[in-house]
């Protein structure tokens, strides 16, 4: 893996895992029913769109796939894979990370949870988001076990 795609690797993960940060404030506003923020004086009695459940993982979704990306490209030169693999693994990530984070946001502002296609079309998107990102982890995280197994068995060939 070269220096420039771990690189772009991390700065999306930094940027999936602030969105995820920024995702713990309605989170946050769900659990007190107000907006409020120390130090900052007084509060405004609000309660974000969503529920309790819907804000921590949003929160969570973004913390986990930033820092998934971030140790994926951090071990990238423990990876024997062909340019064409990193690519895939590289992207993958990316549009598994952005994917989760996108629709972990606006599940809870649309009232869906992407479980399955279909109840509207805030939640059809949802789910589409969820699935695109289900099947790019799981070939990205595929590909990153044969391409460790690769290094491991030290046979210098790319796969």
């Amino acid at each position: 893996m070269t220096e420039r795609t771990q690189s772009l690797m991390i700065v999306h993960g930094a940027l999936v895992f602030l969105v995820g940060m920024a995702a713990g404030f309605p989170y946050a506003f769900v659990l007190i029913e107000k907006i409020a923020v120390w130090p900052i004086p007084g509060s405004i009695e609000w309660t974000p769109p969503g529920d309790e459940r819907a804000w921590r993982m949003a929160h969570l979704e973004g913390v986990l796939n930033g820092l998934t990306l971030i140790a994926v490209a951090a071990v990238g030169n423990r990876l024997t894979l062909s340019p064409r693999l990193v690519a895939v693994v590289a992207w993958g990530l990316i549009l598994t990370s952005w994917g989760n984070i996108i629709a972990s946001v606006l599940g809870p502002i649309v009232g869906g949870r992407g479980l399955e296609f279909g109840d509207g079309p805030g939640n059809s998107i949802v789910y589409l988001l969820f699935i695109v990102a289900v099947f790019a982890v799981i070939a990205a995280m595929a590909i990153v076990c044969k391409g460790a197994l690769a290094y491991r068995k030290g046979t210098g060939r790319s796969v």
